[in-house]
């Protein structure tokens, strides 16, 4: 990955990790998957889309990354599975602390077991809002419990699971799921409630943990195992916006995007998904002077066509 860059093309002044209020890390992690490999160059695609995506959003009215978004250095850690889980742990857990709000591309799913561990320690009573086709709450699979199968059991023991559209399973994995807070793909398409209904299971602090194939493959075919039958884009951004307006989402995580060259639409509907996700965390109040002073000496790009002269 390249490790001399901002996030979108970003300028600097938005960019420093003293000043942002947004945290990116990249975990180009890809050490468990049993398909579709290829996670571990997510990271990059989604960066290269980012860096081509429109940064005014018509829907908020707002540019969110004035807000400050720093790319950290990615977790490069692959010497093992648990090894990379705890230093996802250990890196997420550091940016918590230091008052950001934290994001995190993948990667394979195995790379949440992690990140969800650092957000239950610094957050009381989580709820983990698992948006994704597989269930992925197997104890362990093939030799380890730090794989992709078993990305949020952990999360199912240890705080308030709420899972969503749901479409794959093993036998086994009935073992460890809770029915009713399970919102099975084939039961959603008839249920014009279970938007709200997902959300009266939330408690207050929510971290989002988002594979993207939960969404169709028609709409994103570039992930590990496309499942049919998944969310589209309006109806997953609703959701989205509704959990972000009621609830406090302390962070969150998006996985398992496999770039294909000759499908760059997935990468793009990745960055611009994350980006929506920042949008719907600070809709609440557009702030777009916050960064006035620092940015007012600061010299604008010259390579990026949207930072024109007259940008304030």
């Amino acid at each position: 990955m390249k490790t001399t860059r901002n996030y979108a093309g970003i300028p600097d002044g938005f960019a420093q990790l003293e000043k942002a209020r947004v945290a990116l890390l990249p975990v180009p992690y890809d050490g468990t998957s049993t398909w579709g490999k290829g996670a571990d160059k997510g990271p990059e695609a989604f960066l290269d889309a980012s860096e081509n995506m429109e940064l005014y959003d018509i829907e908020t009215d707002s540019e969110v990354f004035r807000k400050g978004i720093y790319l950290a250095p990615p977790v490069m850690q692959n010497t093992s599975p648990e090894a990379m889980v705890n230093a996802v742990h250990k890196t997420t857990k550091e940016y918590i602390k230091r008052k950001k709000f934290v994001t995190i591309f993948g990667g394979e799913h195995s790379i949440s077991i992690g990140t969800i561990r650092a957000f239950n320690e610094c957050f009381d009573n989580l709820s983990v809002l698992h948006i994704d086709a597989h269930a992925d709450l197997r104890e362990s699979y093939n030799g380890t419990p730090f794989n992709h199968a078993c990305a949020v059991h952990e999360a199912s023991k240890t705080t308030n699971l709420v899972q969503v559209g749901i479409r794959s399973m093993d036998a086994i994995e009935n073992t460890f799921m809770d029915r009713e807070k399970t919102f099975f793909a084939h039961e959603m398409v008839n249920d014009d409630y279970w938007v709200d209904n997902v959300i009266e299971l939330l408690t207050e602090n929510v971290f989002i943990t988002f594979d993207l194939d939960a969404l169709d493959p028609s709409i994103l075919p570039s992930t590990g195992t496309p499942e049919p039958g998944g969310l589209l884009w309006y109806e997953t951004l609703e959701f989205l916006k509704r959990v972000f307006e009621e609830k406090n989402v302390v962070g969150f995580d998006i996985v398992e995007l496999c770039p294909n060259p000759a499908d760059r639409s997935s990468d793009f509907l990745a960055a611009k998904l994350y980006y929506k996700m920042l949008g719907y965390k600070f809709m609440s109040k557009i702030d777009l002077d916050e960064f006035e002073g620092q940015m007012a000496t600061e010299e604008k790009s010259k390579t990026n066509p949207r930072f024109d002269e007259d940008e304030d």
